[in-house]
C-alpha cells in the first residue's frame, strides 16, 4: 500500500529468488522522512513463500537498486515483524541514504545537528 507520504524509487520489475522463480515486484518505496535509518519497502504483486529469508530474493531487489544509481553495500532485513505476504521490508545501510536524499528523503535529525 502506498501513501502521499512515499517516495517510489522502482517501479515494476521481476526478481528471481534461488529456487529460479521470478516473481513481480510492483515497488519498492521509502517515506519521505525520517530520523536516520531507512526502511525500505519492497511490495510484490503475489504472495511470497519466506521471501524475506531468501539471500537470492534480497539480492535481486539491492541489484534493481543499484541499476538505479544506488552505490553501497548490501541492505540487512528489517524488523520480522513488519514482514508479511507480499511486502518485504529492508533496513537500508548508512550509505543508501546520500541515494534516499537524491530522490527527496528529508533526514528529520539533521534539524537537531548544530
Amino acid at each position: 500500500m502506498t501513501t502521499e507520504s512515499d517516495i517510489e524509487l522502482s517501479g515494476p520489475f521481476k526478481a528471481t529468488d534461488s529456487s529460479g522463480h521470478a516473481h513481480d515486484v510492483k515497488a519498492i518505496r521509502i517515506f519521505d522522512e525520517g530520523y536516520g535509518i531507512i526502511d525500505v519497502y519492497v511490495d510484490f504483486a503475489r504472495t511470497i513463500d519466506c521471501g524475506h529469508k531468501d539471500s537470492v530474493l534480497l539480492k535481486s531487489i539491492v541489484e534493481r537498486l543499484r541499476s538505479l544509481g544506488y552505490k553501497g553495500p548490501d541492505f540487512g532485513l528489517g524488523d520480522p515483524g513488519l514482514q508479511e505476504s507480499k511486502l518485504i521490508v529492508l533496513e537500508a545501510p548508512e550509505e543508501f541514504t546520500t541515494f534516499a536524499q537524491s530522490r527527496g528523503w528529508k533526514n528529520l535529525a539533521e534539524d537537531f545537528d548544530e
